[in-house]
């Protein structure tokens, strides 16, 4: 799973996961998609946004994983034909980094429906599951990383490989912003960073992180049977994630590396691959098409086969799970919202 009820905190009300972020190049400007409340998580549960929740997008646009620019997303409660209301905020400078800052209103609806605003356009609603996973693989990752083995995949047989969330569904929120809004933000290089975080207002009147998503296949390589992980990688900043979880990531690579023999400094490729997962942002440079694979990890698109550049890459050796975008049952679209609607 990318960040699939990746931790004790996220499983309470799935509506506040971030299954997926995805950053790339649309239509008119740049998409930024987070998917929530997937069907895994079970029907019998309340399915769509958090009424009580805030959902974000973070974009850095100096290099410093310090939000520059928040897009805030609050939903009402679900009317009677199963939508609900939301508010879309823009926060700047300073107030991006307020969970109390009232920011700008910048567009309201109702999901289900197109919303287009001054500085872009959004969507936010029921859509297939774009992303695929294979169970024996993502787990077989997951205990070699905890334990510091070789991925045990012997009695693997890849031409079984299944597409777990086959017929899935998600709640996406979709946020394409035009260039002239997001230029500015960026540096010379027009590179940014981008992060979700979803947030659950306290009886005490504050708010508790619930989610944070970056980069993909963080908490499947790291936190599957490391639950106390799970919910610490969620907190925090991603400023001061080098510092909080760089020697735990850095060894947890070390093991597997060792365990191969694939370098012969298994401890410094631990600390590269650390380096290069933290802070845990998804870094993009607007404009062009999104890339995350082997070569680059510049932006991610609906159809990246994420899990497996990120395994291999963190093992040191090549990991497939046999299976690509052929076994997504819901396609993405080229037209926005381009994510599936359900």
């Amino acid at each position: 799973m990318s960040h699939h009820l990746d931790s004790p905190i996220a499983r309470q009300d799935p509506r506040l996961d971030i299954t997926d972020l995805y950053v790339f190049r649309g239509e008119t400007g740049t998409v930024l998609v987070t998917n929530h409340s997937h069907s895994l998580a079970g029907e019998n549960i309340p399915r769509g946004l958090h009424p009580e929740g805030k959902y974000e997008f973070k974009i850095d646009g100096n290099g410093d994983a310090v939000e520059d620019v928040t897009y805030r997303f609050t939903f009402g409660e679900a009317e009677a034909d199963g939508t609900q209301p939301f508010r879309l905020r823009r926060l700047a400078g300073p107030q991006a980094r307020d969970d109390f800052a009232s920011g700008t209103i910048v567009a309201q609806g109702r999901t289900g429906r197109t919303v287009e605003f001054g500085s872009g356009r959004t969507w936010v609603g029921k859509a297939g599951d774009p992303f695929w996973i294979e169970p024996d693989v993502l787990h077989a990752v997951g205990a070699a990383f905890e334990n510091g083995t070789t991925v045990g995949l012997g009695g693997w047989n890849p031409a079984e490989a299944k597409n777990l969330f086959a017929g899935h569904t998600v709640y996406s929120i979709v946020l394409e912003l035009t260039d002239e809004e997001l230029v500015p933000v960026a540096g010379p290089d027009r590179r940014i960073a981008v992060w979700g975080l979803a947030s659950l207002a306290t009886d005490a009147g504050g708010w508790r992180p619930v989610n944070r998503a970056g980069l993909p296949m963080i908490h499947p390589l790291f936190t599957q049977l490391d639950e106390h992980l799970g919910d610490h990688l969620n907190e925090g900043h991603p400023s001061e994630d080098r510092e909080t979880y760089g020697k735990t990531i850095a060894g947890k690579v070390a093991g597997v590396v060792r365990a191969y023999g694939t370098a012969e400094d298994p401890d410094a490729y631990g600390r590269t691959v650390a380096q290069r997962f933290l802070p845990n942002v998804l870094p993009y440079t607007l404009g062009t098409p999104a890339a995350f694979g082997f070569a680059e990890w510049n932006g991610r698109s609906l159809i990246d086969n994420a899990p497996d550049a990120m395994f291999s890459f963190a093992a040191n050796r090549a990991i497939t799970l046999g299976i690509g975008k052929e076994s997504v049952t819901s396609k993405p679209r080229p037209l926005f919202p381009y994510v599936p609607i359900a």
